[in-house]
């Protein structure tokens, strides 16, 4: 009967989800608690300010003409002609000035290429003058600028989107203390634009619906912990044996599951002894990569009649359910650093771990943080306890005001299980497997306050503000503070909206950017599926690609808690390292496996492109990649990525590299072609910068039987000789960066690609962050503030552009 009370209400819930989703996309009547959280009076965020530079009318044909026919008939025209377009241009097709509009991408490449002095080519038959190309580009400039501040505003539309795997699993920790890791469970979430958490790609397949309700199961019962743990068992884990994994002398690893969520007791079997005056040391546990446990450990001889002799150790800590990983090690242990390596692990010299037993699982000694965060009463006292639990599970599930109704319709749950014999706790656990599965906590969904009328924007409600902000910085649910300014309306308020965000950029959960921004942004999650030659690169492994990950996270994470200039993103004298990764760089004076932040003495770091885990992930499996590289910092640092190659390219002899021919000189061959030239121009430089880095990014001064040479020269003569010539060059176009930051961070925001109406929004925002010297804080302050990520529209609209 139990199986079929669950049945009826998972069928019962999950057969609203299409209903409900179509219905709030369409603008349904909002629930009677919305007059709590939302004006009565929307009001849509104050205009942006004109920007700096502005004129008051476009430029005449006159003025084009003589701008672009010298430029374009003398030199341009000689590759980009209706005979023979290079790139697809004709430039006789842009020799009118109503193409600016007409064709604004085509005119906004050829800015970009201008610019960068990409265009026109170094060995052009005409060169043009500076003059030429600097009265062209300020004029498009001037143009753009103007005809974006007589853009009507538009904050776009945000499709209603599901919670990705990241979410979920953050949501479900802060609303029911329970440990699950959605990325173990559900498949991959589908990306646009780079990012995981966009409406248009997240779907829901029938096997996803299938793994949400097995999931909604599984997280309530341990939520509410209704079952019997059974007997304990013991699994053992020992170098013997060899499912021990050894990172060094004084720490050791093992992967274990954990079938419930329990108290555990770890048997940590420590061979060998010190010299009777050796001082104890102190034991560390780390779960997961945190530290869970320390004690005290005598290293002196245990007095134990063995032939070898044999100490252990007792640990009983608190383990979720789920695949775990457990470390074990010496904290600061300097005696192995005294001993010869034949004599570390000789029983009459040095104590050490040699295996570890998983004892369990054991009932825990109080309350879990579960059922305390659920059960804000007592449940048995009655319905109206069992209704404020509902009440209070709702509000925060559902991340709004909740009605009546909705309580309700969950309360049903908890009175089908009473009558079929289950107790009042067990009823709680199926309302909220049917919580779990309901729409209203699976989606982000947003209502239309004028579904008839698309051409009319609307700010969001507050609650809906709180639910955006939260899902940005935390990567999560509000918490009870900013769902309380929220229901109070009081939340929009710029003062306090500006104090929630400083508020939430100094809470842990903000770490969450650094995980999810900064691991797409930077490609870094990319680290786990990558799979360099073990042949070629035997360092790699486990440890090395979790120490390069946790480098990259703890630098974004510096710089955005400290507000630190975006420019150090290229540039910074300082990481974050631990000994395995100080070693892999050649940086002396780190040990230990903890990181710490470590000051750059020299110039062969500096910046996140010369961070492993950049490094790594853009190279291929066994060797590094010019192309790759180069390409990696137009699109994720410059925001300028190249067109696809041709069909037809053909590959390099891969035998070859460093071993008949240097990489240069095969790519120096590869670019022969004029159209491969032209991309290759502007890639090529930055990825031979960076070739003194190894596919997995050791520094190397050569390659097989080559010298390095980093040297190179980028599009409009900026010459440069190593790594850190070239981070010099690429900190002195922080603009681009900071530009590039922008449209990155509001895609990520707002969950929706960029268009041609958000241009406007991203200028203003790149012009205060580079007013405010740059910091990143302010990057972060104003997205938040920002029209689209305050506002929206129904379905369709026609973008307003000003005549011309």
């Amino acid at each position: 009967m139990k199986h079929h009370v669950w049945a009826i209400g998972v069928a019962s819930t999950a057969l609203i989800l299409a209903v409900n989703i179509k219905s709030s996309e369409q603008g349904a009547t909002a629930p009677a608690s919305r007059s709590a959280s939302a004006p009565a009076a929307p009001a849509v965020p104050s205009a942006r300010p004109a920007p700096a530079r502005s004129v008051a009318k476009p430029p005449t044909p006159a003025a084009f003409d003589a701008a672009t026919k010298s430029l374009f008939d003398d030199t341009c025209s000689e590759c980009h002609n209706s005979s023979d377009p290079a790139g697809g241009l004709d430039v006789a097709l842009y020799r009118s000035v109503e193409t600016l509009h007409a064709d604004r991408d085509r005119w906004e490449l050829i800015l970009s290429k201008l610019k960068n002095r990409e265009m026109p080519p170094e060995d052009a038959s005409v060169p043009p003058s500076d003059e030429q190309v600097s009265t062209l580009v300020k004029l498009l400039e001037r143009e753009f600028l103007r005809a974006d501040a007589a853009m009507k505003p538009d904050p776009g539309r945000v499709t209603a989107r599901r919670l990705n795997r990241a979410e979920y699993t953050n949501t479900i920790r802060d609303l029911l203390a329970v440990d699950f890791r959605a990325d173990r469970n559900f498949p991959t979430d589908d990306s646009g634009e780079g990012f995981d958490n966009l409406g248009d790609v997240l779907t829901v397949s029938p096997v996803l619906m299938e793994k949400y309700l097995s999931a909604a199961g599984r997280i309530a019962e341990r939520a509410i912990a209704t079952g019997t743990l059974p007997k304990p068992i013991e699994v053992e884990y020992s170098l013997r044996f060899k499912n021990l994994r050894r990172i060094d002398p004084s720490n050791v690893e093992a992967t274990h599951r954990f079938d419930f969520d329990a108290d555990y007791d770890l048997k940590i079997g420590l061979p060998g002894q010190r010299a009777k005056d050796a001082p104890p040391v102190t034991l560390g546990l780390w779960v997961d990569g945190k530290l869970a446990h320390t004690m005290p450990v005598e290293t002196k001889p245990s007095g134990l009649v063995y032939f070898n002799p044999f100490s252990e150790e007792r640990i009983r800590v608190p383990i979720p359910e789920g695949d775990h990983t457990l470390r074990l090690g010496f904290i600061d242990d300097p005696f192995v650093k005294t001993l010869a390596k034949e004599d570390i692990y000789k029983d009459t010299v040095n104590k050490w771990i040699g295996a570890v037993t998983v004892v369990g699982p054991f009932a825990s000694a109080g309350e879990k943080p579960s059922r305390k965060r659920i059960l804000v009463c007592d449940p048995a006292s009655g319905p109206r306890c069992v209704d404020r639990i509902l009440t209070t599970l709702a509000r925060r599930a559902y991340r709004r005001p909740v009605t009546g109704a909705d309580v309700a319709a969950l309360r049903q749950f908890v009175d089908l299980a009473t009558s079929d014999g289950q107790t009042v706790e067990q009823g709680l656990a199926l309302a909220i497997q049917a919580m779990l599965v309901s729409p209203h906590f699976l989606f982000h969904v947003e209502r239309d306050l004028y579904p008839n009328d698309p051409a009319k924007m609307h700010r969001v409600s507050d609650v809906e503000l709180a639910s955006r902000l939260s899902y940005f910085l935390w990567n999560s649910m509000p918490d009870e503070e900013l769902l309380s300014l929220a229901e109070r309306r009081r939340l929009s308020a710029p003062a306090v909206l500006d104090a929630q965000v400083t508020r939430m950029l100094a809470d842990p959960k903000a770490s969450a950017m650094a995980d999810n921004f900064a691991g797409q942004w930077l490609e870094i999650r990319n680290l786990d599926s990558i799979r360099p030659d073990p042949q070629k690169f035997p360092a790699w492994g486990p440890e090395l690609r979790e120490a390069m990950k946790a480098e990259t996270r703890l630098f974004f994470d510096a710089i955005l808690r400290g507000n630190r200039p975006i420019g150090e993103f290229i540039d910074a004298r300082y990481t974050f390292l631990n000994e395995l990764l100080a070693k892999h760089y050649g940086i002396d004076g780190v040990t230990g496996p903890e990181f710490r932040r470590v000051e750059l003495t020299t110039d062969e770091r500096g910046g996140v492109l010369s961070h492993g885990s950049v490094l790594a992930v853009s190279s291929y499996p066994t060797r590094t990649s010019v192309v790759i590289r180069g390409k990696y910092i137009l699109q994720n640092i410059l925001g300028t990525p190249p067109p696809p190659p041709p069909a037809d390219v053909p590959p390099l002899d891969e035998e070859a590299v460093g071993t008949s021919a240097s990489l240069r000189k095969q790519m120096e061959a590869h670019r022969t072609n004029a159209i491969c030239a032209s991309c290759h121009s502007r890639m090529d430089p930055l990825g031979f910068a960076l070739e003194n880095y190894d596919a997995i990014g050791k520094w190397r001064t050569s390659d097989g039987g080559f010298p390095i040479d980093s040297s190179g020269v980028l599009p409009g003569g900026k010459k440069f000789s190593s790594p850190a010539e070239m981070r010099q060059i690429l900190h002195g176009r922080v603009p681009e960066v900071t530009k590039t930051l922008t449209e990155k961070m509001l895609i990520y925001s707002l969950g929706r690609g960029l268009q041609r109406y958000d241009r406007p929004v991203v200028n203003d925002i790149t012009r205060k962050v580079a007013a405010s010297g740059y910091g990143f804080q302010t990057l972060v302050r104003e997205v938040v503030r920002s029209l689209p990520f305050q506002s929206r529209r129904a379905e369709t609209v026609n973008t307003v552009v000003a005549s011309k």
